[in-house]
């Protein structure tokens, strides 16, 4: 027998062995200042690409009005408890009733968290007898939220509707013999490569198989279809969904999330859900300022239009310029390129450091070795100079990579690390 911790401190993970030479800079920065499309990083004007404020709305004057407003009202506590006991107001059903409108659903349930909820969610429409099939590239959120289920699982190849229709096709057998039935689980956006799901052929599958879709549209909530109802707006499939999940803490700049679907279901997970039977309920600082900003989403369209005005400039740009973005069809926008860790290590440092350049660096395990991805997050507060100065140092951290000088500085990095 051997001590719980002699494996944590033997191996620390794929990520956590680099701590020393990436915590406080790579990992866990700290990015000061207001939010906006230009902060400082460690004393340096950057421009940044990695805040989630798709819409712009953090730094709004009328929005930190209406937060500093229900801070002074209620505190940060109000009200106490969770939902069923004790904290419940006619704020958050006003937010809930908005909220189902908004997105063409007849109910929804707000959640204190996006992560913890969906993972809840999963867990209370599912039973042992169930069958979940879900894309192999889900969020982590939506993997941890399976791994609850006592039942079977399936995964399909990452936007494969082949793959899912063999999955299905298992998952039916399965259901027959253990009487339950079959949630297919896919994202609005997929937060990595930017691709959309592909919801539209997963419905039509309905006509074949009989399963549920839920939905998680972190990323296209507020960003995508004619209203900004998200990605089945977008691909003109909004109804078939059948629940719907969405966060507040990106196109509205703030905390908690919600789930829409028909009013039995909804009515089903409001006594169902642990994470949030057991759990605080959203503050009302939260709840008075996702109305304020559902209704900047309903109201200021000329919000989404510059964010995409400002996606097609940086995307266009970088493709005219022989960047690999992959195939992202939503503002998420990565950049792919080929080179190690300690490779991406050097890069990263002379893009913030030499170019004022802020973008997070997702590498292996995260992504496949041998590949660095800069995923940038275009906002509507950016403009075409912060987009111009970002290509003009693109081009050069790529020939720097192409000629090996980052490989040559990270040398001394990857001897040490063993790589």
């Amino acid at each position: 027998m051997r001590d719980l911790f002699d494996r944590i401190i033997e191996n620390k993970g794929p990520l956590g062995k680099w701590a020393a030479q990436a915590e406080g800079y790579f990992v866990f920065p700290k990015l000061e200042g207001p939010i906006s499309n230009r902060m400082k990083f460690q004393g340096r004007d950057v421009i940044t690409w990695s805040i989630n404020d798709y819409l712009g709305m953090a730094n709004l004057p009328e929005i930190k009005e209406v937060d500093g407003a229900a801070a002074l009202e209620y505190g940060a506590a109000y009200p106490m408890g969770a939902r069923m006991m004790s904290g419940h107001t006619s704020f958050h059903e006003q937010l809930e009733k908005e909220l189902a409108e908004f997105v063409g659903k007849q109910s929804s349930y707000l959640l204190n968290f996006g992560y913890q909820g969906i993972m809840s969610a999963i867990d209370a429409l599912v039973s042992k007898d169930d069958i979940i099939v879900y894309d192999v590239d889900s969020h982590a959120c939506i993997i941890d939220g399976v791994r609850l289920h006592l039942g079977k699982r399936f995964t399909f190849k990452h936007n494969d509707i082949e793959s899912l229709e063999k999955n299905l096709e298992r998952a039916t057998r399965m259901a027959e013999q253990t009487g339950g039935g079959i949630l297919v689980i896919s994202e609005g956006v997929f937060g990595m490569r930017g691709e959309q799901g592909k919801l539209k052929e997963i419905v039509a599958l309905k006509e074949k198989y009989s399963f549920r879709l839920l939905v998680d549209d972190a990323h296209g909530f507020g960003t995508l279809g004619k209203t900004g109802a998200g990605a089945g707006e977008e691909q003109g499939i909004q109804e078939d969904i059948d629940v719907y999940f969405a966060t507040f803490a990106k196109s509205m700049a703030g905390i908690g999330a919600f789930l829409a679907a028909d009013t039995e279901i909804i009515d089903y997970l409001k006594y169902n859900m642990r994470s949030q039977m057991f759990a605080k309920s959203l503050p009302m600082i939260y709840v008075k300022g996702a109305l304020k900003r559902l209704d900047m989403l309903k109201t200021r369209p000329e919000l989404k239009n510059k964010l995409w005005e400002n996606v097609n400039m940086l995307q266009n740009g970088l493709k005219d310029r022989g960047f690999d973005i992959g195939t992202t069809t939503s503002c998420v926008t990565p950049v792919y390129l080929n080179g190690s860790i300690p490779e991406a290590m050097a890069l990263v440092k002379d893009l913030r450091e030499n170019h004022g350049i802020f973008c997070s660096i997702v590498v292996y395990p995260v992504i496949p070795k041998g590949l660095i991805l800069l995923r940038m997050i275009p906002t509507a507060t950016h403009t075409a100079e912060d987009i111009e100065e970002t290509l003009i140092a693109f081009s050069t951290i790529r020939e720097r990579l192409q000629n090996g000088t980052y490989k040559r500085l990270s040398a001394a990095v990857a001897a040490a690390m063993g790589e």
